[in-house]
């Protein structure tokens, strides 16, 4: 017999309220430190880093530039720099070495407006191949940087002549699971999803989900795709099986009616693919596991492959704050720590229990 108390919970284990509206929070990899990035009341950015010190936080360093900063990641640096690369309001983006922070180690005007959302791969060990940085701004394009290449993007998807340009609300990688394969997944705020091929430089698939796409993850950056996530304003998300795709259908998916309100973002479990969860408008955490069905794909009439679609199993929700919580962040150190940041100004250290057992 189950009980509650066997599944996981889901504990507040530290807050602490800030000055600034924070955007995202990340942790720096191999530490018991994260960073908060933001803005502050008079208009300017800034980057804070804490140190989880006897059940408290410690402020270490704050740094004020002159851009609100939106976005930030560390996914495209080494371990031994853990450099963390931003996305601000100018549509600036920037890498900085977090020990000597006053000059970018490198630095690109990247959009027109906004950057949206940031990702890396290719750092930290994971992916395959080159480090690199992926964009997606109010401009209507996504561009993917090399930080060891000034200037021009490796590559720049944007919307063609005559096309009107989307909001692009949220970029992520892929695929990146040998030297040359690597894709990128795009939402926008009319319901697009598109995914690009890096390697052919193609459109390799897209999809409408009906609703502004507020975030979507890849479950593993460097495996051949297996499961995508797409969270959209109206409350709802959808997982996509990527393992079959389908010549007219495309690829397989299910879709889950969670929260009342927008669904900000989705974060996959470092040490459990299946494992993931959602954050909310209104304050709330939703945590969730894939169910792969019996055969993940089967034949069409036309003897032609496609996908099967499995389920999703609600693990745990809990209500931490009155307002969205706009970032969530794994510890890929240590399973079921997370950070998380919202718009009532606070930061939270959480502690998911029981993850080995689900």
């Amino acid at each position: 017999m189950s009980t509650s108390l066997e599944k996981p919970q889901i504990i507040a284990h530290i807050q602490k309220s800030l000055n600034y509206t924070v955007f995202e929070s990340k942790w720096i990899p191999c530490s018991a430190k994260f960073v908060c990035m933001g803005n502050l009341a008079r208009g300017t950015g800034v980057i804070q880093i804490y140190e989880i010190q006897h059940g408290e936080l410690q402020l270490v360093k704050e740094i004020e530039k002159a851009k609100p900063i939106k976005c930030g990641t560390f996914g495209a640096t080494s371990l031994q720099q853990r450099h963390l690369a931003t996305g601000d309001f100018d549509g600036s983006l920037n890498v900085w070495n977090l020990e000597v922070p006053d000059c970018p180690v490198y630095s690109v005007k990247a959009h027109k407006e906004i950057v949206n959302s940031i990702d890396g791969v290719g750092g930290l060990g994971i992916g395959d191949g080159a480090p690199e940085i992926v964009t997606g701004s109010r401009d209507g394009t996504v561009k993917v940087w090399d930080p060891r290449q000034k200037e021009t993007p490796v590559a720049n998807m944007e919307p063609g002549e005559g096309e009107t340009k989307r909001d692009c609300w949220t970029v992520a990688f892929g695929h990146a699971f040998n030297d040359q394969d690597r894709c990128v997944c795009a939402g926008y705020d009319n319901g697009d999803i598109k995914i690009f091929d890096l390697r052919n430089m193609s459109l390799r698939w897209e999809t409408n989900i009906k609703n502004g796409v507020c975030c979507v993850e890849f479950d593993r950056k460097d495996i051949n795709m297996n499961k995508l996530v797409a969270t959209s304003l109206e409350g709802r998300f959808h997982v996509f099986d990527m393992r079959t795709q389908h010549p007219t259908i495309g690829f397989a998916s299910v879709s889950e009616k969670a929260h009342k309100s927008t669904i900000w973002q989705v974060r996959h479990l470092p040490q459990n693919r299946d494992i993931f969860m959602t954050t909310g408008g209104a304050g709330n955490l939703h945590l969730w596991k894939y169910e792969y069905p019996a055969q993940r794909s089967k034949k069409d009439a036309d003897d032609v492959d496609m996908g099967v679609a499995g389920s999703v199993n609600l693990l745990q929700n809990v209500t931490v704050s009155t307002q969205p919580i706009s970032s969530l962040d794994w510890s890929p150190d240590k399973q079921g720590l997370c950070v998380c940041s919202s718009f009532d100004q606070s930061v939270r250290v959480l502690i998911v229990t029981k993850l080995n057992r689900v």
